[in-house]
């Protein structure tokens, strides 16, 4: 009865953490900027340290539900106005998020696997957010919007603007990350076990 109590208070305690990280996540979310030689929409922000965190203490559903809870909480308070974009942003913090907690689980946890997760983290979001712009989210764009997208137009699209938006962005969210990890890799630890 008694380790019950304890594991359902466990599971509280994790649903709160998971909360808290996901507004911090949409507060980081709204401190963004752009990058001068980049189409303006296209914005840098840190909302996926919060949910690299989660991941790293949980589990890499821990920042999958961080993610959710940062794109539900901006998709209410922005008032449901771009559907296609909190989409593209959910997806894009899933290839990033995902690799990186899959490897640190998985291999030696330390900032080796780290910095071999952001790698392949990067790769996979810059790579598939390609392709998922070419193929479905430019074009979703273009139909909701009403504009002409031309198959020209979506290919200059993806490889003068989406493609290296998501590798600089890659990199810039790693290089903050990497001496964030290595200052919390113990208290990081510590959580873990104490969740598990």
């Amino acid at each position: 009865m008694q380790n019950k109590e304890k594991q359902s208070s466990k599971k509280l305690i994790k649903l709160v953490i998971l909360a808290l990280l996901g507004t911090i996540s949409l507060v980081l979310f709204f401190l963004n900027f752009p990058l001068p030689f980049l189409p303006p929409y296209l914005k840098i922000d840190f909302s996926e340290v919060p949910a690299l965190m989660a991941s790293l203490i949980f589990s890499p559903m821990a920042g999958v539900i961080v993610v959710a809870i940062k794109n539900l909480l901006y998709f209410a308070v922005s008032g449901a106005g771009d559907p296609i974009g909190v989409a593209a942003n959910f997806l894009a913090g899933l290839m990033f998020v995902v690799p990186v907690s899959v490897m640190y689980h998985k291999f030696k946890r330390g900032v080796k696997s780290i910095v071999s997760g952001l790698v392949t983290g990067t790769i996979i979001m810059a790579v598939g957010m390609s392709v998922l712009n070419y193929f479905i989210i430019l074009p979703a764009y273009g139909w909701f919007m009403g504009w002409d997208m031309s198959a020209e137009v979506i290919w200059a699209s993806v490889f003068a603007g989406v493609l290296p938006f998501n590798v600089i962005k890659g990199i810039v969210v790693g290089l903050l990350f990497v001496p964030l990890f290595i200052k919390m890799h113990s208290w990081i630890e510590q959580n873990r076990m104490k969740f598990a």
